[in-house]
Order: C-alpha cells, then structure tokens, then sequence
C-alpha cells in the first residue's frame, strides 16, 4: 500500500488541522496527537533504520476514529506531523540529551523513565530496531522543532478548551490514542484504557460513564493501566476549573489488518462507538450544569 512506508514531505506542513471551531456546537473537544503521517524530508534523510520502524511509533489512523465525531460536528484538534518528529504527549522538558549534539546529561538530572528509554519529546530509539538517527540534532533545532510545532498545538488546544467552557460553562477534552493489544491478568484482551492520571485531570463520573459506554457494546475496558495519562492530560485537565480531560486508548486490533498497516472495515463500527460515546459525554455535561445553575 501506498501508506505503509513514510515517504518524504516538505517541513513547512502544518502542525495540526482544525475541525467544527468556528462554531462550537459541542462541549467535548477531540484531540489526535499521534496519528499524523506527513514526515519531514529531513526526518526521513537522517534515518538509521528501515522508515518502517518509524510506523510503530505511530497511532495508527487514529485519526480515522475521530471520523464521525467530526462528521456528527464535534471540534476536533489533530495533530499532521508525526510522533517521530515531535511527540505531543511529552513535556518540552524532556529531551533525551543522547541525541543532541553538545548537550550534557547533566543538563536533564531527573529523566524521566519514558526518556530513559529512549521515548522522550524527540524518540531516540526503539525495542528492536535500536538508535533511529545516523546523526544527533542540533541543539537549535530540537529548541526549533518544539517553538513550530509542539508548543503551537498545545496552545490551540488551550485556547479551543477555553473557548467552549466560556460558551458552556465547562468543556471535557478527549485524547485519543491507539495501544498494542493488551491482556490483563486473567489474559482477558482490553479494548480500551481510559486514563485521566488517577482523577487529577478529570472528575471521575466522566470517566465512569465512558467505560460503562464501552462495556455496554461488549468491550473489555480498564482505566489508568497500564496507561493513565501524559504530558497532554496534565497540561489542560483542570476538573477544578471545569475543564476535563480523558486519555482514550483504542486497542488497534480492533480497527486494523493483522499487519496493523490499514484499516479495516471494523474501524467505521469503532469510530461510530467513539462518536456516541461524545454525546453521552456531551449530554451527562449538558446536564449536570443546568443541575447546579438550577441550584
């Protein structure tokens, strides 16, 4: 397929794209940091692996399940460069030093664990595949990479959260994510992880709705394990200042060929799943603030 291996673009892509903003119709905004697939030419001229590799470090045609909830008028943030360009979910903090050019580790005394391991703001490495650069970056260009693209996105998505708890009183974000399949300790697949780091990013009736809404259509679904949340549900989750934010992971087996390359038709069946699980969400907000405004 013409999708399977990334292929050469130009840098100047945009960060993200925009749906239903406008007009906010809804008080539930979409977010889909990682499925983008336009991979900068420079990215793409500096590899030391197969471009192949840089597949699993995407969400797959995540972008594909937010599909209805965009057609049903939901806004919607997602992101067109890929995680192997910038992940979205890290901190700008978290650049692993191993991979820019004069740059000392004692500069990053507390790496975190996913840094460590290579998955910092910029991905270094991965399981099996080893280091993906020939060359470090320069310094200026991580600082440049973050200043055009990663902080840009979490801006907008600051200011569309804004927008509608100042149109609606409050507003949820959902995160949408895809994982590897998944087994708990009984190997029973989950089909969704719903994380909202241990109910410091959203009020926890709206994560309980959400997994009810997955259960309900014979799904297996945990919450904060093994995923609970990144830099992205801890920038904008604020429950105390009526703004709400969920991470969703989607197993990929349920949308994707056994490859894990393309959809399938089952994805159309997820992404309607998706959709009516933002009404719910959008109808339990609707309703609970005319609840405490009658109050």
């Amino acid at each position: 397929m013409a999708n399977d291996i990334p292929s050469k673009t130009l840098s100047s892509v945009s960060t993200y794209s925009l749906s239903n903003v406008a007009v906010l119709n809804f008080p539930v905004l979409v977010s889909v940091p990682h499925s983008g697939r336009e991979y900068p030419s420079e990215l793409l001229d500096n590899l030391n692996v197969s471009a192949s590799h840089l597949l699993r470090l995407e969400d797959r045609y995540a972008d594909r399940l937010a599909a209805s909830a965009i057609a049903s008028g939901f806004p919607a943030i997602i992101a067109q460069k890929p995680r192997a360009w910038v992940d979205l979910n890290r901190s700008h903090t978290e650049i692993d030093p191993e991979m820019v050019v004069g740059m000392d580790p004692t500069q990053t005394p507390q790496m975190s664990k996913k840094v460590r391991g290579g998955l910092g703001i910029l991905p270094r490495r991965l399981h099996g595949a080893g280091n993906l650069w020939r060359e470090k970056w320069q310094h200026q260009h991580v600082i440049d990479r973050i200043a055009q693209d990663h902080e840009p996105y979490h801006v907008m998505v600051e200011r569309l959260l804004g927008q509608i708890r100042s149109a609606f009183g409050y507003a949820l974000l959902l995160d949408l994510h895809s994982m590897p399949s998944v087994f708990d300790e009984n190997c029973r697949q989950v089909g969704f992880v719903i994380g909202d780091r241990f109910g410091r990013s959203c009020e926890s009736r709206y994560v309980e709705l959400a997994a009810v809404h997955f259960r309900m259509h014979g799904h297996y679904v945990q919450t904060n394990h093994p995923y609970s949340g990144g830099y992205i549900l801890e920038r904008h989750g604020r429950p105390a200042g009526n703004i709400h934010a969920f991470q969703l992971e989607v197993d990929r087996s349920l949308y994707l060929d056994q490859n894990m390359r393309e959809p399938i038709a089952a994805a159309r069946t997820i992404a309607e799943l998706i959709r009516d699980c933002c009404v719910m969400l959008a109808e339990q907000l609707s309703g609970r603030h005319q609840l405490e405004a009658a109050e």
